[in-house]
């Protein structure tokens, strides 16, 4: 059994923060200020990752789900719940590149997850990429940027946090370390700026949102714009290859989540073991969205959250236990239980409470977005597939997306309106799909439409002579 000595208090802040959040969103909506004009103070901007989150794990997506999320649940209420969002790779490395570069991956570069220690700590995404802080200190009062959490897209020299436009960094360099000790394949993990840090017994959740709200309290105080990339590791699986000699290879979660449930810390159900993991995810996030309150930046303040990916489904025992419902299969496919993710969205007085947004949207968007919230122009010459998803959030504007397009390994699939087609391998058939109405993607249409197949097939095309046509010398490393 991993000890927490932080049990008590861990469980009352879970608490405070469950009991407070009603008044601290009522208090915002009080206010009603038009955040990007208050004061002339460029807006701040939180970006919350989790880690292999299911489509189905929160109830605001499957009414079934049993994972206590009341945080996330106020989040959606107070602001939107994106319906059709997609991440643009259903791995980890590729999804965090394609986010933060507002591209996909045959453009950026980096289309595999990073391998080992060797991968982890090598370039990995190409040096030349440009990321959302590096655009951000480019506005008019430059933004400070703080990135606290999961990294994974390369640790060497010019590789860094530091050195991709991050002006803080608290967190692990690779794809899944200890919750608790912080090792990855018998390494430590666990990094400030560049050098190691050592925090053992520090459940990794907490370490991170309490790096986050720290860069939060001082940059507001200061009243300088401020980006926080907070990519929690939460709810990854966990791995036997970063365990201490005799530790069990267990989903790890303070006690005081267990207890939520009723259970203690020896509890054997591995799907139970993963609820607390997703309930002690969502306290760590409450208590960030509290610290916009209390530094008086609420309003201020846009908030978006997602997962890099959907709940892996690779019939491994005790490790697969994400919920994708009511989606087809999950991580490393191009079914939408791989690609299409929670995703909510939080601007008091600009974006209404309670909006449910169905338009097909995706992470490269979060760059062009980023610039738009901060004023900035971005470069003529810089390709993006990302489009600004302000207009979608805040009106009725459409999907800015005519289309789609997907491809990891051999899986590849597009998405246009509400069809899409998938393939499991290049050298088989395409498969077609009404998400409209069949969102399980369990009535292959191919035969009965080939007019839309032939459609699909032709922008999906369209897209790989894309690639094609902008493979520039900028793609070299």
């Amino acid at each position: 059994m991993i000890s927490d000595e932080n049990t008590k208090p861990r469980r009352a802040i879970c608490g405070r923060v469950a009991a407070c959040l009603p008044l601290v969103f009522f208090v915002i909506h009080l206010r009603g200020s038009n955040p990007a004009d208050a004061h002339d103070v460029l807006p701040n901007i939180l970006l919350i990752t989790a880690d292999n989150l299911g489509y189905g794990d929160l109830r605001h997506y499957n009414a079934d789900s049993t994972v206590l999320s009341p945080n996330l649940e106020r989040l959606a209420n107070e602001g939107a719940r994106l319906t059709a969002f997609y991440t643009a790779s259903p791995t980890c490395t590729v999804s965090r590149a394609s986010l933060l570069t507002g591209r996909v991956p045959q453009r950026h570069g980096l289309l595999n997850q990073l391998p080992g220690i060797e991968g982890n700590y090598g370039v990995g995404l190409r040096q030349t990429e440009v990321l959302i802080p590096q655009i951000l200190k480019r506005a008019s009062t430059p933004y400070a940027t703080g990135c606290f959490g999961k990294w994974n897209i390369g640790f060497a020299t010019g590789s860094r946090p530091t050195d991709r436009g991050f002006d803080e960094f608290v967190g692990h360099v690779s794809g899944n370390m200890d919750y608790y000790h912080h090792h990855y394949n018998g390494r430590h993990d666990l990094y400030r700026g560049t050098e190691e840090f050592h925090a053992d017994g520090k459940y990794s959740t907490d370490l991170f949102a309490d790096a986050a709200i720290d860069f939060i309290r001082r940059h507001s105080a200061k009243q300088r714009p401020w980006f926080c990339y907070l990519p929690f590791n939460a709810p990854h699986f966990p791995n036997r290859k970063n365990k201490r000699s005799g530790q069990p290879n267990i989903w790890q979660a303070p006690a005081w989540a267990f207890a939520e449930y009723g259970l203690n810390p020896n509890e054997a159900d591995p799907r139970k073991r993963y609820e607390a993991v997703v309930t002690a995810l969502d306290a760590g996030i409450g208590r960030v969205l509290v610290s916009l309150d209390e530094a008086d930046v609420a309003n201020d303040t846009f908030v978006f959250f997602m997962s890099d990916n959907g709940a892996f489904r690779l019939n491994r025992t005790g490790l697969d236990v994400g919920i994708n419902t009511p989606l087809r299969d999950g991580g490393v496919t191009c079914w939408e239980g791989g690609i299409r993710v929670v995703a909510m969205a939080r601007w008091p007085g600009r974006i209404r409470p309670q909006t449910v947004v169905d338009q097909a949207l995706w992470s490269p968007d979060l760059l062009p977005t980023s610039a738009s919230i901060a004023n900035v122009s971005l470069d003529d010459d810089l390709i993006l597939d990302g489009r600004n998803l302000l207009p979608c959030l805040t009106g009725d504007a459409s999907s800015p997306h005519p289309s789609l397009y997907f491809s990891f390994r051999s899986h590849a699939a597009l998405r246009m309106g509400d069809w899409k087609i998938v393939r499991e391998k290049p050298d088989q058939r395409w498969q077609l799909f009404n998400l409209s109405k069949d969102i399980g993607e369990s009535h292959d249409l191919a035969a009965t439409r080939p007019e839309k197949l032939h459609q699909l097939k032709a922008e999906f095309q369209s897209w790989e002579k894309q690639f094609q046509a902008s493979h520039c010398a900028s793609f070299d490393v």
